[in-house]
């Protein structure tokens, strides 16, 4: 097994709601690792912890419990007391490039800033490097004169990506990276990560709700439901043998074209009711209210990750119809 650039073990993240004793429970105990030169995708519907567990493990949110450790360095506490190094070798993207670039500087002038943060080249070669980060991702180098407002959408991401790879990274957080781009543009933003990803040989933690993209770039899947890591897996076994009825519920929604394609989708899974509050979380399993196997186990207890397949998580008392063994020593995705 390859060994792990990034581990989160027994991560949570509580918000206050204002209300003595309550918290918005957005992350809850979750654990899994990113190998090197991996791809990880971290799916689930909207509201599902995705986003925070991206932020948290970047040090824009406080952990309120657990660990994060980065190639055996444990970078628990908040960004800002991170070390330089550790900020140039994690990086993230966001969803919207059209907030997270500075409309004031020309590209030219973003791309130079981690160049000089981290010192990775002279001054005088800082403007030459800017044009060969444009060439990374496909734009032309007079492009360093515009401005961000003069770019369409696909652009702007383009540079943001170009920026997280300014520093060259070990890890990159992709938080939605093309949900807010036109479909038109959306592919080529996709085939340039993953180009970059195998020549630059970086791991990413690609973060999305769109499942069928995540079977064709990812190496393993992890999906969250209510701020729990409910199954993980290879991605192959992920589609082809999925456990967990969440699980089975979200793939056989994909749309698909190909009858291959509509053959390897599990029996379609019809959930019940609605998505519990984050903060008056259900006792037992928090998708019992939804699932239409659940039993009186799922009412009582809150499942455990367990290994039911080599590499293959899931936290579920039952799958597929069948009682999950107890085993002591599991922790969620590992």
């Amino acid at each position: 097994m390859a060994s792990s650039m990034l581990t989160v073990r027994n991560m949570k993240k509580y918000f206050p709601t204002g209300k003595e004793g309550k918290f918005v429970k957005a992350i809850d105990d979750i654990s899994f690792d990113i190998r090197k030169n991996e791809v990880v995708g971290l799916v689930g519907e909207s509201g599902s912890g995705k986003s925070t567990t991206a932020y948290t493990i970047m040090g824009m949110h406080a952990i309120t419990e657990g660990t994060v450790t980065f190639q055996g360095q444990d970078i628990s506490m908040p960004a800002v007391k991170r070390s330089g190094e550790l900020k140039r070798q994690l990086q993230i993207v966001f969803q919207d490039p059209g907030t997270s670039l500075n409309p004031q500087r020309n590209v030219g002038q973003i791309l130079r800033v981690p160049l000089q943060v981290h010192k990775m080249v002279p001054q005088n070669q800082q403007l030459k490097r800017a044009e060969e980060l444009l060439a990374l991702v496909g734009m032309e180098p007079e492009t360093v004169y515009r401005y961000p407002k003069s770019l369409g959408g696909g652009e702007r991401q383009l540079i943001a990506i170009a920026r997280a790879l300014a520093s060259s990274p070990s890890l990159m957080v992709l938080d939605e990276p093309t949900s807010s781009l036109d479909v038109s543009i959306q592919a080529k933003i996709i085939n340039t990560l993953m180009d970059l990803q195998k020549q630059m040989k970086m791991s990413y933690l690609f973060i999305t709700h769109d499942m069928s993209l995540m079977r064709n770039i990812a190496d393993r899947i992890a999906v969250m439901y209510l701020g729990r890591i409910m199954e993980m897996a290879p991605a192959k076994d992920f589609f082809e043998k999925p456990q967990h009825p969440y699980t089975k519920m979200l793939i056989s929604s994909i749309p698909v074209t190909l009858e291959r394609e509509e053959q390897l989708k599990p029996d379609s899974i019809q959930s019940r009711g609605e998505i519990p509050s984050p903060v008056d979380i259900p006792p037992g399993c928090r998708f019992q209210g939804r699932c239409p196997y659940a039993k009186a186990l799922c009412q009582e207890e809150e499942p455990e990750m367990k290994e039911r397949f080599p590499d293959h998580f899931i936290a579920c008392h039952y799958a597929n119809g069948e009682i999950m063994e107890r085993k002591e020593g599991l922790s969620n995705g590992q």
